[in-house]
């Protein structure tokens, strides 16, 4: 018996960091990138369960993980859920296409993928709902304190407006846009970020909270603008919404310069996305000018680049 399941990578178009300060947040799945898990049953005794994560260079037994591990909190997590105390003996092997540590979901892929794929290996499929509480936990000892926002999109695999503590509300794309995603090649940890921001905040919470404010302000704009179409409007507000987090202090020298690049090779306007001090940037460009924008970005330094279609 095999069971696979799999989980798109996900995008923050505006409002990352604001939002574990309950502003709101625009994200969108990208199902070019994938995480995919394949569950096995196998000759052994109940509970014995082995994990092969070439891609992380992870090969362990369920039993010698600590029981902090992301894995095997949602191993566990999933078979707690279901009451299940002695699961079929399996191998769980994980490959994933999104790259690690760079703002694009990879974690909250793979236990949105592994949650799937357990419950349906005991004939008890999750909902939704169940799954994504599950990523939720396990976002929890990747990042510390997140918003919940990696795990909603990749579990519903549609875009989403996300203010923490309030509903899931989905939003709808106007008018397709292309996006041209640069990695810079630093593995950037969100848990480090998030701490950072807070900090900045306990420091100073009225100088940050009016830039959360800003913040909130951009990504309600932005919603408007690719609910109605008008996707020109998206560039300066990605470029606003950058200098924002710049002043959160989650930029770094090589974010600035790839989207300091992006722009002058034609993108209509470029941020950083995802937890910051490293990791992807974004850039919004026109058909035409995805080539340019692309091979300006690896030029100047990014390790590679993702094109998506949105919408």
């Amino acid at each position: 018996m095999e069971i696979t399941a799999s989980a798109p990578g996900k995008v923050i178009l505006f409002g990352e960091h604001a939002v574990v300060y309950r502003r709101p947040a625009l994200a969108v799945p990208l199902n070019d990138l994938q995480a995919t898990v394949t569950v096995t049953r196998v000759m052994g005794l109940p509970g014995e369960i082995q994990i092969e994560a070439p891609d992380i260079r992870l090969s362990t037994s369920l039993s010698a993980l600590r029981g902090d591990h992301p894995l095997a909190a949602v191993i566990r997590g999933v078979f707690t859920t279901l009451g299940i105390t002695r699961p079929p003996a399996c191998t769980v092997r994980i490959a994933s296409s999104i790259p690690v540590a760079s703002g694009l979901g990879s974690g909250a892929a793979v236990s949105v993928a592994l949650t799937r794929a357990l419950s349906a290996f005991v004939g008890q499929p999750l909902p939704d709902e169940k799954v994504n509480a599950l990523a939720f936990e396990a976002e929890r000892l990747h990042h510390g304190t997140p918003s919940g926002i990696d795990n909603t999109v990749i579990t519903y695999g549609k875009p989403v407006y996300f203010v923490k503590g309030q509903p899931v509300e989905h939003f709808k794309v106007g008018w397709p846009f292309t996006i041209v995603i640069g990695d810079t090649g630093i593995q950037s940890l969100t848990r480090e970020a998030v701490a950072d921001v807070r900090r900045a905040w306990e420091n100073d919470p009225q100088q940050l909270e009016k830039v959360f404010d800003q913040v909130s302000i951009v990504v309600q704009e932005a919603r408007q603008s690719i609910e109605c179409g008008s996707i020109s409007a998206l560039g300066p507000l990605m470029d606003e919404n950058h200098a924002l987090l710049k002043q959160m202090g989650v930029s770094s020298l090589e974010l600035d310069r790839l989207t300091e690049t992006a722009r002058r090779s034609g993108a209509l306007g470029a941020k950083l996305s995802g937890g910051g001090k490293g990791g992807n940037m974004i850039a919004l460009v026109e058909l035409g000018d995805v080539d340019r924008v692309a091979g300006s970005l690896e030029a100047a330094g990014a390790r590679r680049t993702i094109v998506s279609r949105i919408g």
